[in-house]
């Protein structure tokens, strides 16, 4: 059950036109990129444009889809406006980079990503930052910096390993290998598959039960679980002890186990989707 809609008039002020896009489905707020005739190909201005969304979501907002309009996610970085820069300028252009996608990635909300065509450089970047990723038939993965001569900036090389492991994002850069939308979710660079053209439809589904948790898990999914990974075993009980404690003493979530027990909540059935 989607709880709350969002303010149109907000909305307005979220969105960079010829940029970034925003619309609401319910409680879901929509955001594409809008660089269609550059593969959606990310220049500082778009980057930018989505750090200004993913810092002022609505309350309003519960989930977010983010997606690219034309034939393609993202193409990685728009290398037309790739300018001269000395070390400490590259350094400081990567980390703008990380504080953006790391904006999305701990933001308020659970953010899934619709990839179809081109999810590369850059684009599988941003889409690593999403915390559910829908590919379609069309989509496909590569890291074409090892040809271009350059390095990840948009963390890549944090992101990526810790899915399909340090050898495979090495193969992937010093060859140029690519993955088919069906080898990239084999690998977990998708959670769902879906016919072509279909990822929305699936997105816009899974973002409306989304909505339907309860608030507090949804934080701790997000915001908690991935510093529990990163934690030793000791520190990881202890902060999923504190967290549990803390879900559990939450109003909304007594009143959940009490519609459970009282038979007025659904259980648990098989679904291969």
């Amino acid at each position: 059950m989607t709880t709350g809609t969002i303010d149109s008039a907000v909305l307005v002020g979220l969105a960079t036109p010829g940029l970034v896009s925003v619309a609401a489905v319910g409680a879901t707020l929509v955001v594409s990129l809008t660089r269609p005739a550059k593969r959606n190909a990310l220049n500082d201005a778009s980057v930018l444009a989505l750090e200004r969304v993913f810092t002022a979501i609505p309350d309003s907002v519960r989930a977010v889809v983010l997606c690219g309009e034309g034939g393609h996610f993202c193409a990685g970085l728009d290398l037309s406006e790739l300018t001269e820069r000395d070390v400490p300028q590259g350094i400081r252009h990567s980390m703008m980079w990380h504080r953006i996608f790391e904006r999305i990635q701990f933001g308020p909300v659970p953010v899934i990503a619709v990839l179809h065509g081109a999810v590369i450089g850059g684009g599988l970047e941003l889409a690593l930052s999403a915390h559910i990723r829908v590919a379609d038939d069309t989509a496909y993965y590569a890291l074409p910096e090892g040809q271009r001569g350059i390095f990840t900036g948009g963390g890549a090389s944090v992101r990526l390993p810790r899915i399909i492991g340090v050898d495979r994002m090495i193969d992937m850069m010093l060859t140029g290998r690519s993955y088919s939308a069906a080898e990239g979710m084999a690998l977990g660079l998708s959670q769902y598959l879906t016919p072509a053209g279909t990822g929305m439809e699936k997105a816009l589904a899974l973002a409306e039960k989304i909505a339907s948790n309860a608030a507090i898990t949804n934080f701790a999914l997000i915001q908690v679980l991935p510093r529990i990974a990163e934690q030793d075993r000791a520190g990881g009980y202890l902060t999923e002890a504190l967290m549990a404690g803390i879900a559990q003493g939450e109003p909304d979530a007594k009143a959940r186990v009490r519609a459970f027990l009282d038979g007025r909540a659904g259980k648990v059935t098989h679904s291969s989707s």
